[in-house]
């Protein structure tokens, strides 16, 4: 949702800012300053925030899709509050979005990975002293460091 509605507010910012360039510093900072603008740049820092727990608790396979229901947000927004036109074909292209999210959110959220500790795998590093452990503890390395 913040995702759309950031969008959102930029467009319509945008519209009444008029076009832009990179190369005239002036334009895009009097754009940053419409309010319209800024409140879509903080919802989008908000997605963003939103995003990144998302991806703390599970797979980019399975968040990355749900957050493609923005589109359809996205559509309805521009189709009766934008008053834009959205063409037939872009509708089925957001019907067909919608239903691969569908199949998504049927799966785990989460690979789920075998603890090594607990199958008795540990690595050979973990297991056995490492020579360049070893060198480091005799040259004085910090105590967290020494084998």
């Amino acid at each position: 949702m913040f995702a759309a509605a950031g969008d959102s507010m930029l467009s319509h910012g945008m519209k009444q800012t008029g076009t832009i360039s990179i190369h005239h510093l002036q334009g895009v900072i009097f754009a940053i300053l419409n309010p319209w603008v800024a409140i879509g740049i903080l919802l989008l820092l908000a997605f963003f925030a939103t995003y990144m727990t998302a991806l703390s608790w599970a797979d980019l396979t399975y968040v990355l899709p749900a957050t493609s229901l923005g589109y359809v947000l996205l559509a309805l927004v521009a189709r009766f509050i934008l008053h834009e036109q959205v063409s037939p074909m872009r509708w089925l292209g957001i019907a067909l979005i919608t239903g691969g999210v569908g199949f998504i959110a049927g799966g785990p959220e989460l690979t789920k990975h075998e603890n090594p500790v607990e199958s008795g795998e540990l690595c050979a590093v973990t297991t056995e002293k490492s020579p360049l452990l070893a060198k480091d503890a005799r040259n004085g390395a910090p105590k967290g460091a020494q084998s």
